[in-house]
C-alpha cells in the first residue's frame, strides 16, 4: 500500500471515529434532557393572571437545572399558549404529549381549561400539575392539585363571613364551572347556616359593564358580596363598585380569585379593606418564603408580586422533581405512586400530597387587602387541613 493510500485510509478512519464520537455524544446529551410542558394563557382575558404563574414554573425549572436537574437530566420547558380558550388548551395538551413527548404538564387556571386538559392526560396517561384553588367535585389519577380544595377555601371563608360580616350574601361570578359550582356549595352551606342569598349573577369572562349588577347589589343591600369573578373582569368590577360608593366599610367583598398580582392591576385604592381567602400570602414570614420572594423578584423585577397561584405553581415543579427522584424514573405511574404522602416545605409552609385524592394538605388563610396592595393575614387554621374535594365530611353538602 502506498503512503498516500495509507494516509488517506488513516484520515478517513479518524474522521469516522470523530463522527461516531460526536454522534454518540449528541445522543448522550439528548438522553440527558427531559421535556415538560408549560401550558398557560399568554393571550386573551386570562393572560395577565397566568403569565405570573408561568414565570414561577420557569423559575423553579431554572433553579432545579442549576442544582443538577432531575435524575441527572436537564429540564427543558416546552411552552404553549392556551389563548384563554378551553378548546385550545385541549389541543395544545395533545400536541405537548404526542409531538413534544413531555414527561408531564404544568398548567391551566380556569376549571374549563383544566377539564379540557384532564380528558387529554387521562387518555394519554400523562400527568397535569394544576396550581389553582378550585370548586372540587373531582379527583383524577392524572392530576395533582396543588391549589386549595373547596374545604380549604370556600367553606371556611363563608363561615368567616357569616360569623363576622353578616348573614345576607350576594353572589357574583364569571359564567363557567368554578363560580357556578362554588355558588352551589355556598347556597347549600348558607341554607345549613340559615343565611340568605339575596342575589346571584354571572357574566362572561370579558365583561366590563357591571352597572346593572351593582344596582341590584344596592337594591338588595347584602351584608357581603361573594366574588368568584376571574380574569380582567375584576378590574372593571371593583372600579365601578368604587365609583358607585360601595367601599369595604359599607359592603365588603370576599374574593376567591384575587391575589397580590391582580390587586396591582385592579388598583389597591379600589379594593382596599376587602377580603380574600387563600393558602398563601406574599407577606408570610419564614425562610422558605423569603427565599422564594427574593428569587422571584431577582428574576422578574423588584416590583413583581407573588400570590397563591404563583406559589402553588412554583412548588408544583419541586414536588414533581421530588416524586421523580423517589420513583427513580419520569414514567407517569411510578411518579404518581411516589407522590402519595410526599411532603415538602413550601413557601406557604409544610404541605403533603394526600395519597387518596392527589390534593394537598395545606393551611387556610383569610386576609384583608391593605392600602399598599399587600394582604394582611387576619385568620388561619392552626395546622394543615386535609383536602376534601367532594365535601364528603359535610352532611349539608350531600347531593352536590
Amino acid at each position: 500500500m502506498s503512503k498516500r493510500n495509507l494516509y488517506t485510509g488513516t484520515f478517513f478512519s479518524i474522521l469516522a471515529v470523530l463522527i461516531f464520537i460526536n454522534f454518540t455524544s449528541c445522543r448522550k446529551t439528548e438522553d440527558k434532557i427531559v421535556k415538560v410542558g408549560i401550558l398557560h394563557s399568554l393571550t386573551g382575558s386570562m393572560a395577565n393572571s397566568e403569565k405570573d404563574v408561568m414565570q414561577a414554573e420557569l423559575l423553579a425549572i431554572e433553579e432545579l437545572n442549576k442544582s443538577g436537574g432531575v435524575l441527572g437530566h436537564e429540564i427543558e420547558a416546552v411552552i404553549e399558549d392556551g389563548e384563554s380558550n378551553a378548546t385550545v388548551f385541549g389541543k395544545k395538551a395533545t400536541k405537548l404529549i404526542e409531538k413534544d413527548g413531555v414527561a408531564t404538564i404544568f398548567g391551566c387556571w380556569t376549571s374549563d381549561s383544566r377539564k379540557a386538559v384532564k380528558a387529554v392526560v387521562e387518555d394519554h396517561y400523562n400527568l397535569l400539575w394544576y396550581p389553582l384553588q378550585y370548586e372540587g367535585m373531582e379527583a383524577s389519577p392524572n392530576i395533582v392539585y396543588t391549589g386549595a380544595a373547596p374545604n380549604q377555601q370556600i367553606v371556611p371563608a363563608i363561615d368567616f363571613c357569616f360569623e363576622n360580616l353578616g348573614k345576607r350574601m350576594f353572589l357574583i361570578g364569571s359564567d363557567y364551572v368554578f363560580p357556578q359550582t362554588a355558588n352551589r356549595i355556598i347556597k347549600a352551606q348558607l341554607k345549613h347556616l340559615k343565611g340568605t342569598v339575596c342575589g346571584e349573577a354571572y357574566v362572561s369572562m370579558n365583561e366590563k359593564d357591571f352597572r346593572f349588577i351593582i344596582q341590584e347589589i344596592i337594591k338588595t343591600k347584602p351584608d357581603v358580596i361573594i366574588n368568584t369573578l376571574n380574569g380582567d373582569s375584576n378590574t372593571a368590577f371593583f372600579d365601578q363598585l368604587h365609583d358607585a360608593g360601595i367601599t369595604a366599610d359599607k359592603i365588603p367583598v370576599m374574593s376567591f380569585s384575587i391575589e397580590e398580582g391582580n390587586i396591582a392591576d385592579i388598583g389597591a385604592e379600589n379594593c382596599q379593606g376587602n377580603y380574600v381567602s387563600w393558602s398563601y400570602f406574599e407577606s408570610i414570614e419564614g425562610s422558605s418564603n423569603n427565599r422564594f420572594r427574593e428569587s422571584y423578584r431577582k428574576k422578574y423585577g423588584t416590583d413583581a408580586k407573588v400570590g397563591d397561584p404563583v406559589e402553588a405553581a412554583y412548588m408544583a415543579v419541586f414536588l414533581w422533581a421530588a416524586a421523580c427522584e423517589k420513583a427513580e424514573t419520569f414514567e407517569t405511574e411510578p411518579v404518581r405512586i411516589a407522590c402519595k404522602g410526599l411532603s415538602y416545605i413550601a413557601p406557604e409552609g409544610m404541605i403533603t400530597i394526600e395519597g387518596s385524592n392527589q390534593h394537598l394538605n395545606k393551611r387556610v388563610r383569610i386576609g384583608v387587602i391593605q392600602p399598599n396592595g399587600s394582604i394582611k393575614e387576619i385568620w388561619s387554621t392552626p395546622k394543615p387541613v386535609r383536602p376534601d374535594p367532594y365535601l364528603s365530611t359535610y352532611a349539608w353538602a350531600k347531593g352536590l
